[in-house]
């Protein structure tokens, strides 16, 4: 049995009815791009999509990712409609006790990613859609798109890798309404237009009237009919449909109608519009069975394979480490942005090429893809050069927004990569990873940390970065160390320590040599591996700090704001310590790696020199 025609305009009406009382009880939103796809959520919701609308984390539901996210109001109705919470709820949208928030977020358990910030949305979809063949599951991925929201580069990067993968299980609809938030959209309701740049980029593509029911039901049928490539419907719509005074009407985005009688007259011209013979809508459940969820033992995997004094790149290390874990885990899933001869995450794809997705340079979509892999229970490991994983600063705080169990990595960071130049050189990574919500943020600085501190990414619950180095540096480590997040190491110390020089990455063997330069001329030193910035490890930093008499000197490849000497600063500012910081103070330039590191500050001469100077200012100790 199938969803009657007329019961779908029913429900089409209803939820232009919820989406309209529920944004002027709250007094904002969006009615009116609610107003415009309510015959496209209609039909997903309650004719073509398989889920069980009782449990909506099912891993065999068909998935819908609301790339609009500013229409959340009839995402919210359309569950409700569905039984998964009484429809009073809808009254409490955008209140603070309530998880129905302007735009969606994984509070919700129907919500995979959170989207609000267009363009990403149908990146997410992209994960979701290869997630699907990770696990070996018939279910389908939605996305529904606003017509502006085409602007956005990253909508053609998932455009451009929708085709590659070959995404058949993909179908994205667009809501054509013609205008976006200050004025129309750039093609209007020019379908042609439209359609020809879907086409340019082989997608299957279907222009409909989105207020024609069966048309949308056609369109879908077709779209599971397509195999080798996804599917776009393109469905031309009004935006304020169904509300005569505002239906087509520039100006009324993001406004809620007054309530009252402006609302109470706009609702009861909705009721107007049911038809008589409707009944229930017959949702159909999910096409896959279930299966056992994954999981893995990581307490039974080899020791790092490296002996001390290897000289072994940190990048190097951590793709060893990748391909370990992957394969051990049949959860862990990689993604690269065209560099992975260079970041090494090659070594993952000979392991298990099935779960080895490239992405060309095309960093949006790549972190948008895997916070939808993330999201449907892969552990997505992405990684390109720290400086270019910086494009997608924005899908990255979506990602913490989303709770995404992410794993990043960028490589070749700060001065020590050498003549490439500062087009290359990572130097804010550690800044901005650092100020997302709930990030851990490792700096390895031997091949063994590397490899230990990659599966204590893989067993952390949630967004984890890692900043790997292009030089060989030597293994100082043993293999049996542990690493574990918001640790550090201390390396050098002394019974009477006058200063702890705090490092990471290649500025951890500059403060090395630094420890041996001043210990020849008698002076002792502490020398700290802050291997892990957030959480940094207050403990270990305040106890130098007062083995020390306060001096503490912090040196990184990086520039000052938002790095080691903030960390640590901020770490041991309770305890009234400060921190003299050695960092990248300008904008550098190509050099052999030793040459930078010397003119730039943070070599050991430099070290020495901070180490001396704070020892004459410091006062004795008693």
């Amino acid at each position: 049995m199938t969803t009657s025609l007329a019961t779908l305009k029913n429900l089409a009406t209803q939820l232009r009815i919820d989406s309209v009382r529920s944004t002027s009880e709250a007094g904002s939103g969006h009615p009116t791009t609610c107003l415009s796809a309510a015959e496209i959520m209609s039909t997903l919701f309650y004719a073509e999509m398989c889920y069980d609308p009782r449990n909506p984390q099912n891993p065999d539901n068909d998935r819908f990712v609301l790339s609009k996210g500013h229409a959340a109001p009839i995402l919210y109705a359309a569950w409700a409609e569905a039984g998964l919470f009484p429809r009073e709820e809808l009254l409490k949208l955008r209140r603070i006790d309530s998880d129905l928030e302007g735009h969606p977020t994984p509070r919700l358990p129907f919500v995979d990613v959170a989207t609000g910030s267009l363009g990403q949305g149908i990146c997410a979809a992209i994960g979701t859609s290869l997630n699907a063949r990770r696990i070996g599951s018939e279910y389908r991925t939605y996305v529904l798109l606003g017509d502006g929201e085409m602007a956005e580069g990253s909508v053609w990067e998932a455009a451009d890798m929708g085709v590659y993968h070959k995404l058949d299980n993909l179908c994205a609809v667009i809501d054509v309404n013609a205008l976006g938030q200050s004025q129309h959209t750039q093609f209007g309701h020019n379908m042609d237009e439209i359609a020809a740049r879907w086409n340019a980029f082989e997608w299957h593509t279907i222009v409909v009237d989105g207020h024609d029911v069966q048309a949308l039901l056609n369109a879908y049928a077709e779209a599971r009919a397509t195999k080798g490539k996804p599917t776009m419907v393109l469905a031309r719509t009004i935006k304020g449909k169904g509300l005569a005074a505002i239906e087509g009407k520039d100006g009324w985005h993001g406004k809620a109608l007054k309530k009252g009688e402006e609302a109470d007259k706009a609702i009861a011209e909705l009721e107007k519009q049911m038809v008589a013979g409707a009944g229930k809508p017959e949702i159909a459940g999910p096409r896959s069975k279930g299966r056992p969820e994954a999981s893995a033992d990581y307490g039974k995997m080899a020791v790092p394979p490296y002996k001390l004094g290897d000289q072994v790149a940190t990048r190097e290390a951590w793709g060893v480490a990748l391909a370990a874990v992957g394969a051990a885990d049949p959860r862990v899933v990689a993604l690269d942005a065209d560099v992975k001869n260079s970041t090494f995450s090659d070594k993952f794809e000979k392991v298990a090429p099935g779960r080895f997705f490239e992405n060309f340079i095309a960093e949006q979509v790549m972190v948008g893809a895997s916070i939808g892999l993330a999201a449907r229970g892969a552990i997505p490991f992405p990684s390109t050069f720290a400086c270019f994983l910086t494009r997608a600063t924005d899908f990255i705080r979506m990602g913490a927004i989303s709770f995404a169990n992410v794993k990043f990595t960028g490589s070749h960071a700060g001065i020590s990569i050498g003549e490439d130049g500062p087009s290359q050189m990572a130097l804010e990574d550690l800044s901005m990873m650092r100020s997302v919500h709930g990030c851990a943020v490792l700096y390895p600085s031997d091949a063994v940390s590397t490899h230990r501190l990659v599966i204590e990414m893989a067993k952390h619950k949630g967004m984890a970065y890692m900043r790997t180095s292009r030089p060989k540096t030597p293994v100082i480590y043993g293999p049996d160390e542990a690493f574990p997040i918001g640790g550090s190491k201390v390396v050098r110390q002394g019974r009477n320590d006058k200063a702890a020089i705090v490092g990471a990455g290649v500025t951890l063997f500059e403060a090395l040599k630094a420890y041996d330069l001043l210990k020849g001329e008698g002076i002792e030193v502490r020398v700290i591996d802050a291997y892990s910035l957030e959480p940094i490890d207050a403990r270990t930093m305040i106890e130098a700090g007062r083995a020390t008499g306060g001096v503490i000197i912090t040196v990184e490849d990086h520039y000052p704001a938002g790095g080691i000497g903030d960390a640590v600063s901020q770490a041991v500012a309770p305890a009234g310590y400060t921190v003299r910081r050695l960092a990248v103070t300008e904008i550098p330039r190509s050099g052999q790696p030793d040459e930078l590191l010397e003119r730039y500050g943070i070599s050991a001469h430099h070290i020495v020199e901070a180490v001396k100077q704070a020892v004459t200012q410091t006062p004795s100790r008693v």
